[in-house]
């Protein structure tokens, strides 16, 4: 049978940040409008971390987007949130979803980052644990 030791474990996790406030998964309605309407016609930054360990051998990789947000007014929050209820994410939007359209601009260096996993930083850290890829 595997053994611990024989795997790798992945943990990554998002935040939104802005003027030194940390935003992190809203987890309900109430939350999540609080949220929108503190990023709304703001500039955000949308900090991706991740990790790879294995016994005492520790990866790390992150990203950092930048995104801006348009001027919501409350109804469109309240709309968007009963379309898509983004409670278990940094910032209250899917913006592979519904939530593209609360934006002015996204800059990343790593697209699939603001969806929450970093490919590109993760591909990274597999070819440094070892996997050839693809």
């Amino acid at each position: 049978a595997p053994r611990f030791a024989d795997h790798w474990i992945l943990g990554c996790d998002q935040v939104a940040a802005i003027d030194g406030r940390i935003f992190g998964k809203p987890g309900n309605a109430e939350g999540a409008i609080e949220q929108l309407r503190a990023l709304s016609g703001r500039t955000v930054q949308f900090i991706t971390a991740m990790a790879l360990i294995r016994n005492d051998r520790v990866l790390r990789g992150a990203d950092i987007t930048t995104a801006r947000f348009r001027a919501l007014g409350d109804e469109e929050i309240r709309r968007y949130i009963a379309a898509e209820p983004a409670f278990d994410c940094a910032g209250s939007f899917k913006s592979e979803g519904l939530g593209i359209t609360l934006f002015d601009e996204i800059t990343s260096r790593d697209p699939t980052a603001l969806i929450g996993l970093p490919l590109i930083a993760l591909s990274k850290l597999l070819r440094e644990a070892g996997y050839a890829l693809p």
